[in-house]
C-alpha cells in the first residue's frame, strides 16, 4: 500500500483504487451526496464552535481577475445602462483552470460510455441536464470543517514543483505538523501555491497537463482513509510522472487527471477547484490555526455538472 509504505502507487495499484476506494452502494442504491454524507449534523456543530473571532476570508478568484498564464478565462460580463439603472448578463464557462468552482458527481464518467458515480448510466446526462449525480443535490449548502494543509509553508518554498508532487502521507505530515488530527467529514484544503507558480509559468497553455504540478494521485488513499467529504484545492491533479505513458484507467481513456477520474466518479467525491488560498493561508499563519468553519453555497442549477462557487472560511 503506497500511503503504508511512503511511496508513489504502482500501476497496478491505482487500476485497484477502483475496486478499493469506491464507495458505491455505501449510501444505498438512490445516494446523491457521496462523501457529503460524512457531513453529519454533529460535524456541522463542531464545525460552528470553531468561529471564535468572526473573521471570514473568501476563497474564490475574481471572476474577472488577470489572466492566469494563457488560459482562457472562460467569464463575459454584458453591461446594460439605462437612465436610472444598470444590470448585467454573466457568461461562465467554469470548468478549466481559471475560475473557482465545485464539480458534481455527473462532471467525470469512469471511461467513455462507462458508468456515473454509484452504478448510474452515463445516459443520465443528456443535453438538457444530468438525470443524477448534479449539482442541484447541495442545495442545502457544504459545511463542514475545514482544514488547510499549506504544503510550501510546511516546505518553505513558494509553490511546489512538477518533479515534487503533493503526496498522501506529506498531508498526514503535515497535519501532525500543525497539530491537527483529520477528522470524518473534513474539507481537505490543500495548497500548492497557485499564484506563484503561475506567475512563475507565464507560457502554461489550455491541455498542457504534462506540466501541471499539483496533487498526487497517492493523496486519494489519504482522502479515503480520513473519510474526507471533500477537497479543495488551487492547484489540481499533477501530471502522470510514474505511470507508463498511455496507461489506461479504464476503458480506453488514457489517465489525464489522476484523481478527477478515482475521486469523483468512484469516491463520489465533489471536487472544489481553483480556490485561491493565498489569504487563507496568510489568517490561518496569523492565528496559528489550521482549522475553521467551510462554507460552501452553489447554485441550484437542476442537471448541472457544478457551478462556480465563492467558499467562506469562517475563523
Amino acid at each position: 500500500m503506497s500511503l503504508a509504505d511512503r511511496t508513489p502507487p504502482t500501476v497496478e495499484e491505482y487500476a485497484a483504487y477502483r475496486q478499493r476506494l469506491s464507495n458505491w452502494g455505501r449510501w444505498g442504491p438512490d445516494d446523491r451526496l457521496g462523501t457529503l454524507n460524512h457531513i453529519t449534523h454533529e460535524v456541522r456543530r463542531a464545525a460552528a464552535h470553531l468561529v471564535r473571532d468572526g473573521r471570514t476570508v473568501s476563497l474564490a478568484l475574481a471572476l474577472q481577475g488577470p489572466p492566469r498564464a494563457q488560459l482562457p478565462s472562460g467569464f463575459e460580463q454584458t453591461m446594460r445602462i439605462g437612465e436610472s439603472s444598470s444590470s448585467d448578463e454573466l457568461r461562465i464557462n467554469f470548468h478549466g483552470w481559471s475560475i473557482t468552482h465545485l464539480d458534481a458527481l455527473c462532471h467525470i464518467f469512469t471511461a467513455p460510455g462507462g458508468q456515473l458515480y454509484n452504478g448510474r448510466p452515463v445516459a443520465d446526462v443528456t443535453a438538457t441536464g444530468a438525470r443524477s449525480g448534479d449539482v442541484s443535490a447541495y442545495a442545502n449548502g457544504i459545511v463542514t470543517r475545514g482544514v488547510l494543509y499549506d504544503v510550501p509553508r510546511f516546505r518553505g518554498v513558494p509553490h511546489v514543483t512538477l518533479d515534487a508532487p503533493v503526496h498522501g502521507w506529506e498531508l498526514q505530515d503535515i497535519a501532525a505538523a500543525q497539530g491537527v488530527t483529520p477528522r470524518a467529514g473534513d474539507a481537505v484544503v490543500v495548497r500548492s501555491g497557485a499564484s506563484a507558480w503561475y506567475a512563475a509559468t507565464p507560457d502554461f497553455a489550455n491541455g498542457q497537463m504534462d506540466r501541471m504540478p499539483g496533487v498526487h494521485g497517492s493523496a486519494l488513499e489519504f482522502l479515503h482513509g480520513t473519510d474526507a467529504a471533500l477537497l479543495v484545492w488551487d492547484l489540481l491533479d499533477a501530471a502522470v510522472q510514474d505511470l507508463p505513458a498511455g496507461f489506461h484507467v479504464g476503458g480506453g481513456r488514457a489517465v489525464a487527471l489522476p484523481l478527477h477520474e478515482i475521486a469523483i466518479p468512484y469516491l463520489g467525491m465533489p471536487l472544489l477547484d481553483n480556490a485561491d488560498l493565498d489569504a487563507l493561508a496568510a489568517t490561518c499563519a496569523e492565528l496559528g490555526r489550521w482549522e475553521f468553519m467551510l462554507v460552501v453555497a452553489p447554485l441550484v442549477v437542476r442537471g448541472g455538472t457544478g457551478s462556480p462557487v465563492n467558499p467562506l472560511a469562517v475563523f
